[in-house]
């Protein structure tokens, strides 16, 4: 019958269950292969691209520690030129010129981070532009704790908040590395590393105490500081994620250490070493970093008590200590010191490292709180230094020209200032000046 073998014949058109599940089977095992291919391919392009970006980081280190060597060579010679007879500059004893600059700061932005205040410390990223204050959480019924804000200084803008720590922050830093790590420091015992590309902590150290500030080693970038309640600095290595590689004891008062500062080596004839510069309430001691990540301290002659805050500044190698009134001096004062070092004896390779107060500045007679100031180079580059400190009674920020000692300018804000931080992008310089609750931002014009 005709239509019996057509049927016959279209029945047997249609493969088997067997040949069906053959050629899935190799459409399977081919398209692995393939997703095998381009996953080892993706793979290989990635370590590849890891490999790039760290060279690429090390070799921007590298370029920023010659931009700062050569701002020191510049710096010199501007001193050299200021004591040049009929020059009209004036220099006091620490050898810095005084700024002839007529351009003040100027209120660029407001930016309101929290309402309910508790704003403490921020820092300034240069690699991403970026601008972190350290405040409480803003919904703390959900996420308790604290953590930063984040603010693009590029386009002046805010943009999230990123959980950190659980209690208060009482530093952040960022060294000289161009993945934008936070280091934060806080009262839960514990020193973070945050990410600001994923806004997720990387890595954290219990310190078994409250920590009251941090900072890099700018020498290497794997080393970083951690400043305890009890006067302790713990030294960690990120290679190492579990303990502390090293802990410096405190040679006399176990006060908490209230300031932390990175002093890195550089062709200086005061003070050519690399260091922690550490200051306590009690006092100050600079740790000098020998070979094999040993380090020797050096007392600095401060007053005694009532230092609540030294900061630094490298190319130079000035620092900027700050004292509570006291019956002596009814008033805050900032003392600015040359650090230098002389040898210990004429055949011994070891020195002695000291502090020269070489200017004070003096503001209002109210000090109730634990503030940051700031030492920084001139917007002008033309070798002066400038100093900022908040004062208390008048809520506003003092500028000072360090060469003269003459105040510039007086910054205003509602509340006390309670951090200072000057930067610089897209060659505009910026300084920022934080209360409680908000960040004023002024640009040099």
């Amino acid at each position: 019958d005709p239509t019996d073998s057509s049927q016959q014949r279209s029945i047997s058109a249609i493969p088997s269950p067997e040949v069906c599940f053959f050629f899935s089977v190799s459409l399977s095992s081919s398209s692995l292969e393939k997703e095998q291919k381009l996953r080892r391919q993706a793979e290989l392009e990635s370590a590849q691209s890891r490999l790039q970006l760290q060279v690429l980081t090390d070799e921007c280190s590298k370029l920023r520690k010659q931009v700062q060597e050569l701002k020191a060579l510049v710096a010199q010679h501007n001193v050299s030129a200021s004591k040049q007879p009929g020059n009209s500059r004036t220099c006091f004893p620490g050898s810095l010129p005084s700024s002839q600059s007529q351009r003040k700061y100027h209120l660029e932005k407001v930016f309101v981070v929290s309402q309910a205040g508790n704003c403490r410390v921020m820092a300034y990223c240069d690699s991403l532009s970026c601008l972190v204050v350290s405040q409480p959480s803003p919904q703390s019924t959900f996420i308790p704790g604290c953590g930063v804000k984040m603010m693009s200084v590029a386009n002046l803008k805010s943009s999230q908040y990123i959980p950190i720590h659980s209690k208060q922050i009482r530093g952040l830093a960022f060294g000289s590395r161009a993945d934008g790590l936070l280091l934060s420091a806080a009262l839960d015992n514990t020193l973070k590393l945050t990410s600001l590309a994923t806004n997720t902590v990387v890595q954290t150290y219990n310190t078994g105490r409250p920590v009251w500030s941090c900072c890099w080693c700018l020498d290497d970038t794997n080393y970083i500081y951690a400043g305890l309640v009890n006067g302790s600095i713990m030294i960690y290595d990120l290679r190492d994620t579990n303990s502390h590689v090293q802990e410096l004891v405190p040679q006399k008062s176990r006060c908490p250490m209230v300031s932390l500062s990175y002093l890195p080596r550089m062709a200086s004839a005061s003070l050519p070493y690399g260091g922690i510069l550490a200051g306590t309430l009690e006092g100050a001691c600079f740790w000098e970093q020998k070979a094999g990540n040993s380090y020797r301290p050096h007392h600095l002659l401060l007053e005694p008590g009532g230092c609540i805050d030294i900061q630094t500044e490298s190319t130079t190698r000035h620092c900027l200590a700050t004292y509570r009134p006291s019956k002596s001096n009814p008033c805050v004062r900032c003392v600015l010191m040359e650090l230098t070092c002389t040898p210990l004896t004429e055949a011994s390779e070891d020195v002695v490292c000291s502090s020269n107060p070489v200017q004070t500045f003096s503001a209002g007679p109210t000090c109730k709180l634990l503030t940051k100031n700031a030492i920084f180079q001139s917007p002008e580059e033309d070798g002066s230094i400038f100093v900022c400190a908040g004062d208390e009674a008048s809520n506003s920020a003092m500028l000072w020209d360090a060469g003269s000692g003459s105040l510039l300018q007086k910054l205003q804000a509602d509340l006390p200032v309670l951090d200072i931080c000057p930067m610089e992008v897209n060659q505009t310089h910026l300084l920022a000046t934080l209360t409680e609750k908000a960040v004023k931002l002024y640009k040099w014009q």
